[in-house]
């Protein structure tokens, strides 16, 4: 029960402020404007500040975990490759196949990460790590797969390269993740003024986020687009952990950092793949979609793994 009200709280409230973004939009207090600049903004300022803080305040000189850092990044990388290849049998639709891809093993690994690991054991040391092993991948990743699958693309051509390594090089989030880890590596103290600063920006990014995707979902759409949502949610908190979590404790991970590379792979899909997908040409109505349904449903699946856990002597 103690780790059901733990899920309930990281995920319930997020998924309330999506809904109070709907409403807002279907009462008119917002409209298709207001929704375009706010995820312009989030995606080009807020987004990119609150990677800059997070990996910025990630000591991993101080819990460096050689094997645990290495297990996350191939892990990550392992599930975008094997997405991108079922996904060109399963996804018979172009124009959604790179919001199919990102959302599939994209999670909410800073955001809700952290918040996980506080709930169950009250600090987010080792949380850092899997973050720097997975955000950076995901990042990259998702730029180069909507960029080679946006609408206009021409596919794997010279002239969509370029526009593709061009985008990725002026990429806000790229750049926030390099800014963040170099101050990381570097363990540089930014004077108050400007961390203060800095963490002002952060706090606005994830409730932003959350109103503009709630503002922009359309329940129409969505429908038109179930099989693929439902096919998402599941590879994201079902299919992933199922396969990687027995390898992991048979690699003797145990306590945080199981626990860290279960948030890995069956956290939500995170906002920040709505407002990618909106930015870089693509519809968002299934990226949307899946955000909704992961977020609704984590609290189950995610009490359901930390249930096996527990009783496996994992935890």
């Amino acid at each position: 029960m103690e780790n059901l009200i733990f899920s309930l709280n990281a995920t319930i409230p997020i998924f309330l402020v999506m809904v109070a973004g709907y409403i807002l939009r279907r009462v008119n207090m917002v409209d298709d404007g207001f929704v375009k600049t706010l995820n312009s903004f989030n995606y080009k300022v807020t987004l990119p500040i609150l990677l800059v803080v997070d990996i910025a305040e990630a000591d991993f000189y101080a819990v460096w975990d050689t094997h645990f850092v290495f297990l996350c990044f191939f892990v990550t990388l392992f599930c975008i490759l094997a997405i991108s290849l079922i996904s060109r049998f399963f996804i018979a639709d172009k124009t959604i196949r790179g919001e199919f891809i990102q959302a599939s093993y994209r999670g909410s690994a800073a955001v809700l990460g952290v918040a996980f690991m506080q709930n169950i054991y009250g600090t987010s040391a080792i949380a850092p790590l899997m973050i720097l092993a997975t955000v950076p991948l995901y990042n990259v990743a998702a730029v180069m797969i909507l960029s080679f699958t946006s609408p206009d693309s021409t596919g794997f051509d010279k002239r969509s390269l370029m526009k593709s390594l061009k985008g990725i090089a002026a990429n806000p989030i790229i750049w926030g993740i390099f800014i963040g880890m170099v101050i990381s590596v570097a363990r540089i103290e930014l004077p108050y003024i400007i961390d203060k600063t800095l963490h002002n920006f952060s706090v606005l990014a994830t409730p932003l986020a959350l109103i503009g995707l709630g503002a922009g979902f359309e329940g129409r759409k969505a429908l038109a687009k179930l099989r693929p949502t439902i096919a998402s949610t599941l590879i994201k908190l079902f299919i992933m952990p199922a396969i990687f979590l027995p390898a992991a404790a048979a690699m003797g991970f145990r306590n945080e950092k199981i626990v860290a590379i279960l948030i890995m792979l069956g956290a939500p899909t995170t906002v920040s793949c709505y407002i990618m997908s909106r930015n870089m040409g693509h519809e968002g109505v299934l990226s949307s979609s899946c955000v909704v349904s992961t977020t609704f449903l984590s609290s189950v699946f995610i009490t359901f793994w930390l249930y096996l856990l527990k009783n496996f002597a994992l935890i």
